[in-house]
């Protein structure tokens, strides 16, 4: 592992709680109580608006990444303040962790929002790794997954922001198995968040719920999302009978 905790400075824990992002009961779970990391694979999970891309975005701005996607080391023509939790964060790193320090940031941060126009600059401009064709001439998936190829190698952080989105089911299992191979064979950390529960069921990855009730490690089969998928792929039909839910 590279990081084996994060935790945010006292100013900001003492901030607003009223005020976002402390207002986002996971944020304020970390400001109070800290994050163990306990894995070379994390995945984060939880509904929409439970703080997992604002979380993922604060880790990307404490290491060094750009919230706007891309490798480590690349530089925005107008770069960006980081954001109040990106300010506060402060990672600690491991013994290998530290080893990367002093460098320029490496690994990658494929955000979800910016992913597209991102890869069509970098396959426009011909840097190595993103591919070699270009991304509108690919499906989108298919640009990710030459990115993922190409760029997703040697020690770093690597964050994904729903990088399963545009992806099958089979190119799904070839992004998780790249993953488990980049952190068996490198000096690498990834931090993925995500919806899945195909991403949730990674061998060996810590999985961090974030609800109402903050953020807790949990069991693959006890996720809310696993339990769904299980019941609509038993009935599908059941979760269309609109009548029987308006009567509950």
């Amino acid at each position: 592992m590279l990081i084996d905790h994060i935790e945010v400075t006292t100013a900001f824990a003492e901030g607003d709680e009223s005020a976002w992002p402390l207002s986002v009961p996971a944020i304020r779970d970390l400001a109070e109580n800290g994050l163990p990391i306990t894995s070379d694979l994390v995945v984060l999970v939880g509904a929409n608006g439970s703080g997992k891309s604002t979380l993922l975005e604060g880790i990307a701005e404490a290491y060094g990444l750009d919230v706007r996607g891309g490798h480590g080391g690349r530089h925005y023509v107008s770069p960006l303040d980081k954001s109040p939790l990106g300010a506060a964060l402060r990672l600690h790193r491991t013994t290998r962790g530290r080893k990367l320090t002093g460098r320029k940031a490496t690994g990658f941060f494929l955000r979800a929002e910016t992913a597209y126009g991102m890869l069509a600059y970098m396959t426009g401009k011909e840097v190595v790794g993103y591919g070699d064709r270009l991304s509108w001439e690919v499906s989108h998936g298919e640009s990710y997954l030459q990115a993922i190829t190409g760029r997703f190698s040697g020690p770093g952080l690597y964050l994904l922001d729903e990088a399963e989105g545009p992806l099958s089911f089979q190119s799904t299992l070839l992004l998780l198995y790249h993953l488990r191979e980049l952190v068996a064979t490198h000096n690498a950390q990834v931090i993925y968040s995500t919806h899945s529960p195909l991403v949730a069921a990674l061998p060996g990855a810590q999985i961090l719920e974030m609800s109402e009730d903050g953020i807790h490690e949990q069991e693959w089969s006890d996720l809310d999302a696993v339990r769904l998928w299980q019941t609509f792929l038993r009935h599908p039909q059941r979760m269309f009978d609109f009548d029987q839910h308006d009567d509950q």
